[in-house]
């Protein structure tokens, strides 16, 4: 080698140290102290620090102080050896150490000379990727992939034109279209929009990237139109991933194969695949050179697969990775696989129409990755051996119907591949008894991962399972129906380091976990999961032998007694503490420290106060904390809302914290859900709350909502607001567009009086306005007619007047609730009401409505049907999607529906009520005219209320078709006729009343009407019946049987004579002192029938 190669080699290798180097914050240059970065970009990147929460210390050598004066020395930073300017910044992110916070790019305008840029792997939770990022024009690399941002791309990352790398995959909430200025990077070598939620057609400017090696735009993707590219484009890719149903053409399919040098084809979501014979003939002549193809969710069906891998040489040595998982296909394509795929490592098919009925004996010599999830395999699949691969490790059979006949145990079975194990997936499946634990520590004794959840599983876990799965670190067991106590065992497998056995019936004593164990695990062993379960006694000092626990969780069970400092203090690594819906006391001293720093604390319905916790302040990491019930009778002190700049969720409800909150300049990036509900704050909303996603703040003593909402700041993530139950006066704030994004807002049971304010229209997303109970007056603004996505409306117990407005029914079509009882509206029923076809609870009762009532309420479609179907009401009420996501963040706990109905004549409160009740309540109006007969095709009205009217005519005679009615109330009316026999028929009628009217006949009887009260029917002079103890018309006077003879005694009459009474007197005993009186002795009857009724009433009410 020539003394130049030499040095060019040496220098080489010294410049890589370098790089290397200034990546983890190492600088091993021998003349590295001459290196000074420049004191402008010295402050910018300190002032880029500033806009992170840095939790892990990843920015800790960041420092503005002698000692760290030369930025170029910090981590994550590199400067140009001859200028000292700063030309990467790698500040890349993990799964257990990353950034928070959103990005201040604007801070680092002053690093001009920046190449290369990593932030990928952080959290900027609801961020948008800066538009400045445009302005770093001298960028190679940019790599912002898993960053958590939102919204879409800026079009300004079309002016790094000497971009070489682009990395914004995996965001998952990016939406929108793909810029076509990304078409301007021409030397772009690497470009990945991976799992993000694009759409829309792709850029014809795409063509011009000709230098790509590697393009990603599939996993999550949805793209749509013609395929840009031409033949000639894209000569270099050897990876191509596209997602979404394309319009494919047979050009496409010829510049595909132009792709000489591809070696990986990801197509995913492009159902009409199926159907273009040429396109697969194109990828079938590429599988030779494929490394990986994966065609997921194509409508591909075994033809399809046949036609590509035909001919047989198709089945090239590359390829080491398939993927048809989300298709169409059948067992004829596993045996098909099976049989020529020597080569492959990875097969995934899950998703499939895979029926597997009877013993295989498939071949795959190479294959370490195998799912069959979500396909359907019988009883006798793997008898006689079920050879996938001696080199197996991980295998999917997630809801695949396996019983516990799948796994019957032989003299002449063995699963050859079981030994190969590491990883196996069950989950899902019908499993019900231990069969499946004698089963795998006979044949899979080497498994690292084991996964039950969601069987069936009874009974106890069999001993020998915990003496032969010694290899085994994850056991997950969630959702089953396990019994008996917790086995010690677990202690003795000393490779487990995470065990899951929540939502199962395991009980007895929680210490007896840690009895006669050696914890030869102690030193590894991190998740602990119990939830769920009915475990009881106190938690053991024992359990500090878990030193290594990242991950605690006893929620719900019986749990009691104290927990001190002394059960905590060997867990420095815990992270997650739930201990929630138990009996314990927490008891730690004020001046505690504890060794942890944790994310994740629920400890709701423990004993924790009555002073707020002091301890609290030493965490700062916390994401998600629960205090909720935790009988806190205190103030909360400054430095708790000083440190929520981290906090996902917050829940301090239902204690006794006292006095205001103050208004403290604070960024909430993670757009939090805080529960402060069922308290004593007072005074004033603070405006930073603004920034949360949800904000429960009901039953509290707050007095003013105009500072809060009118102080200029924009509340661009805030989609709950419930303040009621408090004490806010005056008139509604005026400012509503402030609050746009809002979806549920509850201002109920205050002192609220004036107007609706015009603003209120604003808000076009809202789903649920609640203002009951309040002074409000006025007609309703027709503003609100903009508020179209509502599905409750609930104005009721106010003053407001003036006529139902027709844009009720007109634009609000998704309503399901509407509740306007208790103002003084007036004028008639709008027929456009009618087109409220989802309505399921309709009161407007205690108004001044005049006139008829509609004919047309036949079209409330939700009305007419017996049954609703919950899922789709829930998804319609609480829908979520990535738009959903990206402005409410992940943590939103949205708005459980609580209003109160009348319901069978008295006033209680409904959870959720409109997944149960259909109810119709126009009583005490001034409503005339006859009951319309179109009520009778109402066939799912649980509660009709038409009472207190000046409604005539007779009742309908089809009312009997309401056979889901419950309740029905057509007292102090006008109505006339007879009360039609098919009443008699509805089986759940339990409260009747018909009373103060001009009714006449008899009330019908049969079946349970008898068991309804005189009040039911009084008022009515010309009504007769049992029920009013009142003879009809007709009616004679009962009869008494004639003197008959006495018959003749035979010879053996004494003996018979004896035989009749015995039977006589054990038939009166034994029947009619019984049951008799039930039948025959009428208000026994109707007293049994009744307590039946409350009965059944009770239950229903207390179960909702």
């Amino acid at each position: 080698m020539s003394c130049y190669s030499l040095k060019l080699f040496y220098a080489l290798v010294l410049l890589l140290l370098h790089a290397a180097g200034s990546i983890l914050g190492f600088n091993y240059l021998p003349n590295s102290a001459e290196i000074k970065c420049i004191e402008t970009e010295r402050q910018a990147l300190l002032n880029f620090k500033h806009g992170f929460i840095d939790d892990y210390g990843i920015l800790s050598n960041w420092r503005d102080d002698d000692r760290s004066r030369d930025c170029c020395k910090w981590k994550g930073i590199q400067c140009n050896n001859q200028t000292g300017h700063v030309e990467m910044l790698h500040l890349r992110g993990d799964d257990t150490q990353y950034l928070l916070g959103e990005i201040n790019i604007s801070s680092l305008i002053a690093l001009k000379n920046i190449e290369h840029l990593d932030l990928s792997y952080n959290n900027f939770e609801g961020s948008h990727i800066p538009e400045l990022m445009g302005s770093f024009t001298n960028l190679r690399y940019l790599n912002l992939s898993d960053c958590s941002f939102v919204g879409s791309i800026p079009s300004d990352l079309g002016k790094l034109t000497h971009l070489l790398s682009l990395d914004l995959g995996s965001n998952y909430y990016l939406h929108g279209q793909i810029p076509y200025q990304l078409g301007n990077l021409t030397d772009l070598q690497y470009l990945d929009l991976s799992y993000n939620d694009l759409h829309g057609e792709l850029p014809y400017q795409l063509g011009n990237l000709s230098q790509l090696r590697y393009l990603d735009l599939a996993g999550g993707n949805s793209f749509s139109g013609a395929l840009p590219f031409q033949i000639g484009n894209l000569p270099l890719l050897h990876s191509l991933g596209l997602g979404g149903n394309f319009d494919v053409k047979s050009k496409d399919a010829e510049w595909l194969t132009n792709l000489s040098s591809l070696t990986r084809l990801k197509l995913s979501l492009l159902h009409n695949l199926s159907s273009s014979h040429h396109w697969l003939q194109m990828i079938s002549k590429l599988i030779p050179n494929l490394r990986e193809l994966r065609l997921v969710d194509c409508s591909l069906s075994d033809t399809n697969i046949q036609s590509l891998f035909y001919p047989l040489s198709n089945f090239s040595t590359a390829l080491t990775i398939l993927d048809l998982s989300s298709n169409k296909l059948t067992s004829s394509t596993f045996q098909l696989l099976s049989n020529f795929s020597l080569n492959l490592q990875e097969l995934y098919l899950g998703h499939n129409n895979i029926v597997l009925s009877s013993p295989l004996c498939p071949n795959f010599p190479a294959l370490v990755i195998l799912d069959l999830s979500y396909n359907n395999m019988s009883s006798s699949v793997f008898l006689g051996g079920f050879n996938f691969s001696s080199k197996l490790q991980n295998l999917d059979l997630q809801n695949c119907s396996l019983t516990d006949g799948s796994f019957r145990m032989s003299s002449s079975f063995i699963m050859s591949s079981s030994f190969s194990l590491v990883s196996l997936d069950l989950s899902s499946n019908l499993l019900k008894s231990s069969t499946i634990f004698y089963w795998l520590f006979n044949s899979t004794t080497n498994l690292h991962n084991l996964v039950l959840d969601y069987n069936m599983l009874e009974g106890p876990i069999p001993d020998g399972f915990g003496k032969v799965m010694n290899s085994l670190q994850l056991l997950d067991l969630y959702g089953n129906k396990l019994q008996g106590e917790i086995p010690s065992f677990f202690g003795n497998m000393c490779a487990l380091q995470s065990l899951d056995l929540s939502n199962n019936k395991l009980n007895g004593e929680f210490s007896s976990f840690f009895r006669n164990s050696s914890w030869c695990n102690r030193d590894i062993f991190t998740n602990l999961d119990l939830s769920d379960n009915r475990l009881t006694g106190m938690l053991p000092k024992s359990i500090r032998l878990l030193s290594e626990l990242e991950d605690l969780n006893l929620v719900r069970n019986s749990l009691e007694g104290e927990v001190t400092e002394s059960h905590l203090s060997n867990f420095s690594k815990l992270k997650y503490l739930r201990l929630s819906e138990n009996s314990l006391s927490l008891k730690f001293v004020p001046s505690w420290v504890p060794p942890f720093q944790l994310e994740y604390l629920g400890i709701g319905s423990c004993k924790l106060g009555p002073t707020f916790p002091s301890w609290l302040k030493t965490q700062s990491s916390l994401y998600s904390l629960d205090i909720s019930d935790n009988g806190i009778n205190d103030s909360v002190p400054d430095w708790f809302w000083n440190n929520l700049q981290n906090m996902g969720l917050l829940n301090m409800s239902s204690n006794y914290l006292i006095g205001a909150i103050p208004n403290i300049s604070l960024k909430l990036p993670n757009r939090p859900s805080i529960l402060l509900n069922s308290n004593q704050f007072e005074g004033k909303i603070p405006s930073f709350l603004l920034q949360a996603s949800g904000l429960m703040l009901s039953e509290n003593n707050f007095s003013d909502l105009f500072s809060f909402l009118c102080d200029q700041s924009t509340a661009s993530n805030l989609g709950t607001l419930d303040v009621s139950h408090n004490q806010i006066k005056g008139q509604l704030p005026d400012c509503w567009k402030s609050v746009k994004q809002l979806l549920f807002l509850d201002l109920s049971s205050n002192k609220l009086s004036g107007k609706i304010p015009m603003s209120m229209g604003a808000l076009v997303n809202m789903e649920a306005l609640v203002l009951r109970n309040n002074g409000l007056m006025g007609e309703l603004p027709s503003s609100l007619k903009n508020c179209s996505s509502l599905f409750m409306l609930d104005l009721s117990e106010n003053m407001l007047s003036g006529p139902i407005p027709s844009w009720i029914g007109e634009s609000m079509h998704q309503l399901i609730i509407l509740n306007m009882r208790g103002n003084h509206l007036s004028g008639n029923l709008p027929i456009h009401l009618c087109y409220l076809n989802r309505i399921q609870l309709l009161d407007l009762s205690r108004n001044n409505l005049s006139r008829g009532i509609p004919s047309c309420l036949k079209n409330f479609t939700a009305m007419s049907e017996q049954s609703i179907n919950s899922s789709d009401t829930l998804s319609h009420i609480y829908w979520n999607n990535n738009t959903y996501y990206a402005i409410y963040g992940s943590y939103f706990e949205g708005y459980t529906l609580d209003i109160t109905w009348m319901w069978k004549g008295e006033e209680r409160g409904f959870k959720n009520p409109e997944l149960k009740l259909k109810s119709i309540d126009l009583s005490s109006n001034n409503l005339m005219g006859e009951i319309p007969k179109e009520v009778g095709y109402l066939l799912g009205l649980v509660s009709l209320n038409l009472s207190r009217n000046n409604l005539s005519g007779e009742i309908p005679s089809h009312i009997g078709n309401l056979g889901s009615l419950e309740s029905l109330d057509l007292s102090r009316n006008h109505i006339s006729g007879r009360i039609p026999s098919s009443l008699s028929e509805i089986d759940y009628l339990q409260k009747l009343d018909l009373s103060h009217n001009s009714l006449s006949g008899r009330i019908p009887s049969g079946r349970h009407f008898e068991t309804f009260e005189a009040s039911s029917f009084e008022g009515n002079i010309d009504l007769c019946g049992e029920q009013l103890n009142k003879t009809c018309p007709g009616d004679g006077d009962q009869t008494t049987a004639e003197h008959q003879e006495p018959a003749v005694k035979g010879d053996d009459s004494v003996f018979y004579e004896g035989l009749y009474m015995s039977l006589g007197i054990g038939y009166v005993t034994g029947f009619w002192g019984l049951l008799g009186p039930l039948l025959l002795w009428r208000p026994w009857r109707i007293a049994y029938i009744r307590f039946l009724n409350r009965l059944t009433d009770y239950l229903y009410v207390c179960l909702w």
